[in-house]
């Protein structure tokens, strides 16, 4: 992997995050908010936990190991989500402009919320982010069907048409 393949990811990353966004954007704050008894429970629970894995692990590679994750009830809407989301991605343009293909092989050391230290090389923790937020975005798109909504296409294939390859 090199650089050029970490900002096509990125910008996948985006795309699919914005869509799922906007496919929850419509639902009422009991279907937002309910348990759907999948692994963080709620649609607003789930997309908190992508934005708050996201968020730790830019942390990380800026040098700083938080010791939580974000609170999902900190994200009582949508639009809160959105905001918060906003800033990670600013974070994760500068940073991404900064790397280069040789800080990819870089070994970045953390420590997890569990306080355990961990060490990997750069590109692994990017490909795991971009995976990571992939699973768990088909998680919401389950939770929408689940509750009678429409799902929304997310795969990568689709981006790619979307964008002209």
């Amino acid at each position: 992997m090199n650089k050029t393949d970490v900002e096509y990811l990125y910008s996948y990353d985006r795309w699919a995050n914005a869509r799922i966004l906007d496919a929850v954007s419509g639902l009422t704050e009991e279907q937002f908010t309910m348990d759907m008894k999948s692994s963080h429970g709620s649609i607003r629970d789930t997309l908190s936990h992508i934005l708050a894995a996201e968020w730790i692990w830019l942390e990380r590679w800026n040098g700083v190991s938080p010791k939580a994750l974000l609170n999902p009830s900190a994200f009582p809407t949508v639009g809160a989500l959105r905001e918060r989301w906003s800033e990670v991605e600013r974070g994760y343009n500068e940073f991404i402009e900064r790397i280069t293909d040789a800080s990819l092989d870089r070994v970045i050391t953390y420590t997890n919320t569990k306080d355990e230290e961990w060490s990997y090389p750069l590109v692994q923790m990017l490909q795991h982010v971009m995976n990571h937020s992939s699973y768990h975005r088909g998680q919401v798109v389950t939770m929408l069907r689940q509750l009678g909504e429409k799902g929304v296409t997310i795969d990568l294939l689709v981006f790619m048409d979307v964008r002209g390859k």
